[in-house]
């Protein structure tokens, strides 16, 4: 009851403005429910800077909820579908992946951008938007405030690559097939993806690039896995070095992000299940309560952000979202190329 009256007030706030954000997101899916709440939750912020009440239930919400969000994202991953299927587009992949996080870090360096903002925009870019922000925020320690800088970087090329990239593909002369692949590996966040190989099935009749586009897009989220074990791992090697081997040291446990094995658990179950017959809409809610549950979490997130501040700052995390975002749009084109896919 105790821990109702304390974080009550703010999970209901959330609550209320994930909602019509849900909605506002399925009508233009272009930008998307995250984006909307995250603005949203900064202009309350901005306009009401008294929020004590509230205050300890969206941070339980930026925090918790949001891991509870990336494991029920798990019963979106078929791991058969994505083996048979997202397999053939692997060297792609691995090759944008790899892009993205050494532009993030050269820029980190040069450009002295904070090492959170650096990590959630490398990872954005490369893995799944705002999803692999999510899955890495809490493995990383990143705050409210750098969450939202990195969202809003991806948010912006997002919509540039939705509107842009059918275009830029039927300039370039891609088949249905390479545009599939350019879409699931260039294209940041899984509702841009859909957005955009959508708009090529609207160009190209009979194209269905959708499907392709999806799992390629669904196999980029498994790297979800490796990156934040390795981030995890990292951050406690640094603690050790800092704390030595007494107390404050490395933790095994404390450096393991165990909603990720959650997660990964979610797929493995999917899997199995729709292997043994049973029909794939089954776990559909799942992920439409996932999709919801983030929301709630970037409306909890937008809460704690000064928009003031952010829009000062945002300057450099701006330029690194667009050279990884050139760089993997590149790369993706590029080995295309070398595999005689275009």
């Amino acid at each position: 009851m105790n821990l109702w009256k304390e974080r009550g007030p703010g999970l209901l706030l959330c609550l209320c403005i994930a909602l019509p954000c849900w909605l506002l997101g399925k009508a233009v899916p272009v930008v998307g429910g995250p984006v909307f709440a995250i603005l949203a939750g900064m202009v309350l912020a901005l306009l009401f800077r008294e929020r004590g009440r509230t205050q300890a239930g969206a941070a339980f919400t930026s925090k918790k909820i949001l891991q509870y969000a990336v494991i029920l994202l798990g019963f979106g991953l078929n791991l058969s579908e994505i083996a048979q299927v997202g397999l053939q587009s692997l060297p792609i992949i691995l090759s944008t992946i790899t892009t993205s996080l050494v532009v993030a870090f050269a820029l980190h360096k040069l450009l002295r951008v904070p090492a959170n903002i650096s990590t959630l925009v490398g990872v954005g870019s490369s893995i799944c938007g705002g999803s692999a922000i999510a899955a890495t925020a809490p493995v990383i320690g990143a705050d409210d405030e750098e969450i939202a800088q990195s969202i809003s970087v991806i948010f912006l090329f997002n919509v540039a690559a939705a509107l842009l990239f059918p275009t830029l593909g039927g300039v370039l002369g891609l088949s249905n097939e390479g545009f599939g692949l350019f879409a699931g590996t260039a294209v940041n966040d899984t509702s841009s993806v859909t957005a955009a190989a959508a708009a090529w099935d609207g160009m190209h009749p009979g194209a269905n690039t959708l499907d392709a586009a999806t799992i390629v897009k669904l196999t980029r989220t498994l790297a979800i896995i490796p990156i934040t074990l390795a981030l995890a791992l990292r951050r406690a090697a640094k603690a050790r070095k800092a704390g030595g081997a007494g107390e404050g040291g490395f933790s095994l446990k404390q450096s393991f992000p165990t909603f990720i094995l959650f997660f990964v658990l979610a797929s493995v179950i999917t899997t199995a299940a729709t292997g043994a017959g049973l029909d794939a809409g089954f776990f559909a809610p799942f992920k439409e309560l996932s999709k919801f549950l983030i929301i709630m979490a970037m409306a909890a997130i937008g809460l704690n952000t000064d928009l003031v501040k952010l829009v000062r700052s945002g300057g450099k995390p701006i330029l690194m979202g667009l050279c990884c975002w050139a760089a993997i749009a590149a790369v993706s084109l590029a080995m295309q190329r070398a595999l005689g896919i275009w």
